[in-house]
């Protein structure tokens, strides 16, 4: 499986972006899939989850400006964000693995998703 994500770029602060993750094939009907983030000089960050069924999770510091939804029939993934502030800044990777990396609070370390994308640019201005 590989993964491809777009739609990064430049933003200023308040402002909007979608990023979208497209697979080249998903190949099992339970899986885990989500967005992360690595800013400069930090470690990697859990942003949100989808599982199979539909249920999602979101890292404390992005709940109620991030969406993550997914079109099964694109294999694509998405992530909308909203009032985007400078804090937000870094590289964002989208991932996939099993079901079971979804579970408990264990998916924020990423640890058990097994494929990544190579990452898109999402600096936010102030």
């Amino acid at each position: 499986m590989q993964l491809v994500e777009s739609g990064g770029g430049s933003v200023q602060a308040g402002g909007s972006l979608r990023l979208s993750c497209a697979a080249s094939r998903y190949t099992s009907s339970n899986y885990c899939r989500g967005w992360f983030r690595q800013a400069p000089g930090k470690e990697r960050e859990g942003v949100a989850i989808i599982a199979s069924g539909g249920g999602t999770a979101y890292g404390e510091s992005v709940q109620g400006r991030f969406t993550i939804s997914e079109d099964n029939a694109k294999n694509t993934l998405y992530l909308q964000m909203n009032s985007l502030t400078p804090a937000d800044t870094a590289m964002y990777y989208c991932a996939a693995g099993p079901v079971e990396a979804c579970s408990s609070r264990s998916w924020l370390s990423g640890l058990r998703f097994g494929a990544w994308g190579p990452g898109t640019p999402v600096p936010v201005s102030s």
